[in-house]
């Protein structure tokens, strides 16, 4: 059995069930392997055990149909105990995408954690001129697909909420590099990600708080509160994508 690293300090409950998932991807794909890499809300105080997900990057010295095969087995048995199915890359790819993916880069490369192997992320150089114009993508994009999923969801409330802790979870990302483009300090914990955002870009936070409740295991409310915090959703949205266009 492989010795895995970096385990100290992680939630009990995520070593519990990263354990035995490292040890089959380290069967299965033998010296292809080069490293696994943990990220996302597991490797710190936003993790809420079952509910929140446990983020995993394979890094393969070559991907292949075959590896991807060879690996579900694995993920299937892995996404039952909260392992999202974890991003397979190349070192190659990774080297040649900084370019293109500079906040998914620069979040994992700020907050990781090396489970086994090499560090890909340790000497990668991210272009941060490239921050801006991905962040302004970013934001409008997932605004337009938020006010899609409404007319998708919007029925009924459970739908509504969970449209609503979804959407956030991939806006804090987002919040964090508009920071960085301003020069203040990033916090790691998403509550003071949106205080800070909120603060900087004067926009109200109570709207992302509330969600953020929710996500935490909150009782849903009933609809017509569920309906004025998605409407104030919205309209803070709104705020902070003329914010970044105008940055």
């Amino acid at each position: 059995m492989a010795e895995l690293s970096g385990l100290t300090g992680l939630n009990p409950k995520v070593i519990q069930v990263l354990n035995p998932y490292c040890q089959d991807m380290i069967a299965i794909h033998g010296e292809n392997l080069k490293s696994i890499i943990l990220y996302g809300s597991a490797t710190g105080e936003d993790f809420v055990s079952k509910r929140s997900n446990v983020n995993l990057m394979i890094v393969l010295g070559e991907v292949t149909q075959a590896s991807l095969k060879n690996s579900l087995k694995a993920v299937a048995k892995g996404r039952k105990r909260g392992i999202v199915a974890p991003l397979f890359l190349s070192e190659e790819h990774i080297r040649r995408s900084a370019d293109v993916f500079p906040i998914e880069f620069l979040e994992i490369q700020e907050n990781h954690v090396v489970l086994y192997g090499d560090d890909p992320f340790e000497s990668l150089e991210i272009d941060r001129s490239n921050i801006r114009l991905q962040c302004e993508h970013e934001l409008k994009g997932k605004l337009i697909r938020v006010r899609q999923g409404y007319l998708e969801r919007g029925l009924l409330k459970k739908n509504i909420a969970s449209l609503l802790t979804e959407s956030l979870t991939s806006f804090i990302p987002v919040f964090r590099n508009m920071l960085r483009l301003v020069g203040e300090q990033l916090p790691k914990r998403r509550q003071d990600v949106i205080e800070k955002t909120a603060e900087r870009f004067d926009v109200s936070p109570d709207p992302f708080v509330k969600i953020l409740r929710l996500k935490e295991g909150m009782k849903v409310p009933d609809a017509r509160a569920v309906d004025g915090i998605f409407a104030d959703y919205l309209t803070e949205l709104d705020k902070l994508a003329i914010a970044i266009d105008e940055l």
